[in-house]
């Protein structure tokens, strides 16, 4: 089976689904996941209105120092879950346990109001048009999971 029959596979439609919750996890990093559903779909041709290396995913490569360029490159490989994981923990700056689990509760706790003034502006646009009026939204993995109907 080629690279590209593989990844067909595995590529989730995001034209009539949705990727991962931001809160799922991939070599024990959040966002991962999703990023990963994301880059899948994009080479594939069929992320709908979903981008790959928007600012969420941007949050994951930034820290763990991945390139996007990188995982992209290697998710068209066709490789698993398993492998994506075992790819990123060799590749990933973060070697210290306690460095991403603190990252991973900094992310799940992140209130909109904590973010810079340019992700909250976009924010308040994306939620009055995506949201149930008067939904509330304690955190910023809240928007994404209720849009998306997991909350």
């Amino acid at each position: 089976m080629t690279p590209t029959e593989k990844l067909s596979l595995l590529a989730p439609n995001l034209n009539t689904g949705f990727p991962r919750s931001p809160r799922d996890t991939l070599a024990g990093y959040v966002v991962a996941a999703r990023a990963l559903d994301k880059c899948r779909a994009t080479l594939a041709g069929r992320n709908g209105e979903y981008h790959f290396d928007c600012p969420l995913d941007r949050t994951f490569f930034d820290f763990s120092g991945i390139s996007a360029g990188s995982f992209r490159e290697f998710v068209s490989s066709g490789a698993t879950d398993s492998e994506i994981a075992d790819w990123i923990t060799s590749q990933s700056q973060i070697k210290e346990p306690s460095e991403l689990v603190l990252w991973n509760n900094k992310m799940r706790c992140t209130r909109i109001c904590d973010m810079p003034v340019e992700l909250q502006i976009f924010l308040e646009g994306y939620m009055a048009q995506h949201l149930r009026r008067n939904q509330p939204v304690y955190v910023w993995f809240d928007v994404y999971d209720i849009e998306e109907q997991r909350l």
